[in-house]
């Protein structure tokens, strides 16, 4: 029950890492606020954190919206209290060779991940601050630490992450705040099925991993556990990166 009385905000919570994160979260004794565009999957998500004997709130916004975000805070407060975790994991994947990408398509992938985070985390750092404690949690991606075909838009975003994650770790340190990074590997979710991600490759890179298995969101809701949890009080600005050993 290492976070007890700790009030937690998941962005893209309803479903594969978010919901895995708000579970796991809640098992160490965190309160959790589910929020993302399917509010029907959010509010079932929210009731498995009530179900283990910790509140559980639903909210509706979309990340790419500061109005949005804001109302959400907003309903968090009022649901929960002031939020103590942030784990930014909003997001969206598709694949598009570059010069067939579209405009739309590039701006939305940057909204979301990267304007996401940045609308998040400005709506809760008041509460942080006045707490004198925060965790904050992106959750970004190998291929922004080494790209990948198709993935120009979903790289430079992920990447982007990391940028956010390291410059906001110096502005926020003496806060009692600490700002990480995770960059899973190939992780089995709902995303990933639904983004046209080539059954072939996920073969190949599990056969060229030295552990030789596609993650779970469960892999990395464990990594985020550490991440806000008090052992991990002198770990500020870093990317962890489980990822089976295909990125080394």
């Amino acid at each position: 029950m290492g976070l007890k009385g700790r009030n937690v905000l998941v962005t893209g919570g309803a479903s594969g890492i978010g919901r895995a994160i708000c579970l796991h979260l809640a098992r160490d004794g965190a309160d959790v606020a589910v929020l993302d565009l399917d509010v029907a999957a959010a509010r079932r998500v929210a009731d498995e954190v009530a179900g283990m004997g910790r509140r559980g709130v639903a909210v509706e916004a979309d990340v790419a919206s500061a109005s949005a975000v804001g109302a959400a805070v907003e309903r968090v407060h009022g649901g929960l209290g002031p939020v103590h975790v942030l784990v930014n994991d909003a997001g969206i994947a598709n694949l598009a060779p570059l010069r067939a990408m579209s405009e739309e398509q590039w701006d939305r992938m940057i909204a979301v991940h990267l304007k996401g985070a940045f609308n998040c985390t400005r709506a809760v750092l008041d509460d942080m601050e006045k707490a004198g404690w925060g965790r904050i949690v992106n959750i970004s991606s190998v291929a922004g630490l080494r790209g990948g075909p198709q993935l120009v838009h979903y790289s430079a975003a992920k990447a982007g992450l990391i940028g956010f994650t390291k410059a906001l770790a110096v502005e926020v340190g003496s806060l009692g705040i600490t700002v990480n990074a995770i960059a899973p590997g190939l992780i089995d979710t709902p995303m990933l099925a639904r983004s046209g991600w080539p059954q072939q490759l996920t073969q190949v890179i599990v056969a060229q991993s030295p552990i030789q298995r596609i993650g779970t969101p469960e892999d990395i809701a464990a990594a985020c556990v550490y991440l806000v949890s008090e052992g991990a009080s002198f770990v500020t600005g870093q990317v962890l990166s489980p990822n089976g050993g295909g990125h080394l």
